[in-house]
């Protein structure tokens, strides 16, 4: 990745929650167990799925790629995160921050397509049940997932490759707690007009279609299932959508409050509490909210657990 020449800033200082130092001890512990519970529950949830031939199934297939993708954001957070909280000076290479947004961006951007292809598999699985293992086939899943990885590869690499090419020259102290593309525009002394104009439209591009996708998925799915006269069969077929609702509504409120604004109308408080939910509690709660919900997948995890504990 080639610098501009006119780049002076060589580090950046990232804030964090500085403004209350006492409570530091108290954020790193914080942190810690939710970094430890993200990890924990993600790894267990791929390897039930991975270990169980009965959840080799579409559904359960987007469920470890979602579990990758929030072990990825998590990991690209929240170590420098808990250096930052011990460590007296809160420093981050100008290569390390850049390779900090391209990461964390192109998962934010896959985990957008994949709520999509998510939302996608319950309507075929709930309106075409007898043509789901067609419209569903392992090549197809193949493809929509490999694509959604490039697609927020591509993304993400579009964002970089703006941001490198704008001049930094102090100062050079970011109001946040890791590098993320809202706070580091106002840092700039060129101007950052142009990307700010494609950052609004390439998240109202990629949030605001895949939002438009998911809740038209949904208006069909809920649709479908007021059709079904038993009540023990509405409770069944909303209980298999019901917990990626729960997780997708969580995820777009925390990044179109993060995204869709100007870089002007920037508010780093707001954007620190924001950034909590879609960096480490939202990868920490998802692997609860899919076990706790699914009995598949606690059977799952009880079995994996017996068998790991029974060496």
């Amino acid at each position: 990745m080639a610098l501009n020449n006119q780049t002076l800033v060589t580090e950046f200082i990232l804030q964090g929650f500085s403004e209350n130092p006492h409570l530091e001890i108290f954020f790193f512990c914080l942190f810690l167990f939710f970094c430890a519970l993200a990890l924990i529950g993600n790894s267990l949830i791929i390897a039930s799925v991975w270990v169980t031939s009965g959840l080799h199934t579409p559904m359960y297939f987007f469920l470890i790629n979602l579990a990758l993708l929030d072990i990825v954001c998590m990991t690209t957070v929240v170590p420098k995160l808990l250096e930052n909280l011990v460590e007296e000076k809160k420093a981050i290479s100008f290569v390390g921050c850049m390779t900090q947004v391209y990461v964390f961006s192109w998962a934010l951007g896959s985990e957008l397509l994949l709520f999509t292809a998510m939302a996608y598999d319950r309507y075929v699985a709930i309106c075409w049940p007898l043509h789901y293992s067609t419209l569903m086939n392992k090549n197809i899943c193949g493809v929509l997932v490999t694509g959604l990885w490039i697609m927020g590869g591509l993304n993400s690499g579009m964002h970089i490759a703006m941001l490198v090419q704008l001049s930094f020259c102090g100062p050079n102290v970011i109001d946040h707690f890791f590098c993320e593309i809202p706070p580091i525009l106002p840092l700039s002394c060129s101007s950052t007009k142009v990307n700010e104009v494609m950052t609004l439209v390439t998240d109202l591009l990629l949030g605001g279609t895949n939002l438009f996708l998911t809740i038209m998925s949904y208006g069909f799915i809920i649709a479908n299932i007021l059709k079904i006269r038993s009540e023990e069969g509405k409770k069944r077929a909303f209980s298999t959508c019901s917990s990626h609702l729960m997780v997708v509504t969580i995820y777009y409120f925390a990044v179109f409050c993060a995204y869709i604004s100007p870089s002007a109308d920037y508010s780093p408080e707001k954007g620190k509490a924001v950034a909590v939910l879609y960096t480490t509690l939202s990868p920490a709660v998802n692997p609860l909210i899919y076990t706790l919900r699914n009995k598949d997948v606690k059977a799952a995890l009880r079995k994996l657990l017996v068998r790991w504990f029974s060496f």
